[in-house]
């Protein structure tokens, strides 16, 4: 389907947020593009005006530093994360889980930004930076704020941003280097595909953290776990804390049962 936009690609952060007040009502911005352009392409969305918001000189960034962790811009892609010398070092969650994103192809192109502003229960790369205290800096003309990840996503397809507003940089901090995990993912079809549950084990010294997608209808947290509980208790904890839903792609039953297999192998796996 053809359909005929206005593309805009601002090159400095002043004149990118000018131009997303503008055109908050008419506009809709790219970063990786793999959701939007589908979405155009299939008529489901017709924004008069595209905002690239790659172009700016802090969106390339993807850097370590003892003050602000691993800062990730926008215009970092899946596979910039997977090839990151430093990302694999410190944070090898990030890798478990950018891994199972999708297939090489759209890893190339898809954004971490990108990936948890669509705001998709199945995302995969929220389950790291849930686990691993990341936050969200986010910029409007009205300034920067700041807020941890379990505080970002808010429904299906939802998150706190306004309008006019975008993800700047994702800060991962420093205290979270280092952490263990590892990631399984129950999908429709083998190979790369999207996810029926998702559930990410983090351990930290004994600090134990749970995150699951695919099974709410947001990513969700789950920090009450404790070293001391045994498989079990684990698992009523991780499912009291997600509330697993039916939809098209598996009951609210066999993601009760699946979230509980994978809990009880990754505490098995992940020491």
């Amino acid at each position: 389907m053809l359909y005929e936009f206005r593309y805009l690609a601002p090159r400095t952060a002043g004149e990118l947020v000018r131009i997303l007040d503008e055109r908050k009502n008419d506009g809709k911005i790219l970063a990786g593009g793999t959701d939007l352009i589908p979405n155009i392409r299939n008529g489901l969305m017709k924004p008069r005006f595209v905002i690239d918001v790659k172009k700016t000189p802090e969106a390339s960034t993807l850097a370590y530093s003892d003050a602000d962790g691993l800062v990730i811009g926008t215009a970092i892609t899946i596979n910039d994360i997977l090839r990151s010398a430093t990302a694999q070092d410190k944070y090898p969650v990030l890798c478990v889980c950018a891994h199972e994103l999708a297939s090489h192809q759209i890893r190339n192109r898809a954004t971490v930004t990108g990936n948890v502003v669509n705001a998709s229960p199945c995302s995969d790369m929220a389950p790291a930076l849930l686990c691993l205290d990341a936050k969200a800096l986010l910029r409007s003309k009205d300034g920067q704020r700041s807020m941890p990840f379990k505080e970002f996503f808010t429904d299906v397809k939802k998150t706190v941003l306004k309008p006019g507003e975008y993800l700047e940089r994702i800060e991962v901090p420093a205290e979270s280097r280092g952490a263990r995990g590892s990631y399984l993912k129950l999908k429709r079809i083998a190979g790369h595909d999207l996810g029926i549950v998702g559930v990410l084990m983090v351990r930290r010294g004994d600090d134990i953290r749970f995150a699951v997608s695919s099974a709410a209808p947001t990513p969700v947290l789950v920090d009450t776990v404790t070293s001391k509980d045994g498989p079990e208790e684990a698992v009523r904890k991780v499912l009291g804390a997600v509330s697993p839903i039916s939809d098209v792609r598996g009951t609210k039953e066999y993601r009760e049962h699946m979230i509980g297999v994978y809990v009880r192998r990754l505490l098995s796996e992940v020491k």
